[in-house]
């Protein structure tokens, strides 16, 4: 992992690849515990015999909960040294090219797209690709906004 000091280190990185995360494995407890907190219990993601006839042939995981990583991605990518806080601001663009079947193995490539300064810190749009191992496309790739304060 990168370590960038302060807006003035993370300001070399635009247009950069600042980092890769770890590998996290997508469990079915964590689909079914996604589910639960949002409502979206669809067969696809939750009835494992249904979807094993279905198009994937198992479960796949929400296209929310795999954004939700995200943030741990990010921490695991890089790290900016002398930032007070580093906010979500939101996000400009999500895709999910690709489904993320249940025991996948995932990881974020973290690029810094722009920097821009202000009286009170810095906005930074990262685009985190989330690929699959053993995947052809990514299963998704966001342009997310974050505020941050030295």
């Amino acid at each position: 992992m990168k370590t960038y000091h302060g807006l003035d280190g993370l300001e070399k990185a635009v247009g950069t690849v600042m980092g890769r995360s770890e590998w996290h494995t997508i469990t079915q407890d964590e689909i079914d515990r996604f589910a639960d907190l949002t409502g979206d219990r669809q067969w696809i993601h939750v009835d494992s015999e249904k979807a094993a006839r279905g198009p994937y042939g198992t479960t796949v995981a929400h296209g929310y909960l795999v954004l939700s990583l995200i943030p741990v991605l990010l921490v695991e990518a890089a790290q900016v040294e002398g930032l007070a806080t580093l906010i979500n601001y939101g996000s400009n663009k999500v895709r999910f090219p690709a489904p993320t079947p249940v025991g996948s193995e995932l990881r974020g490539t973290v690029e810094l797209l722009e920097l821009k300064r202000g009286p009170q810190g810095a906005q930074a749009v990262f685009r985190v690709t989330i690929e699959r191992r053993g995947g052809e496309k990514p299963v998704c790739v966001a342009e997310t906004v974050s505020l941050l304060v030295e």
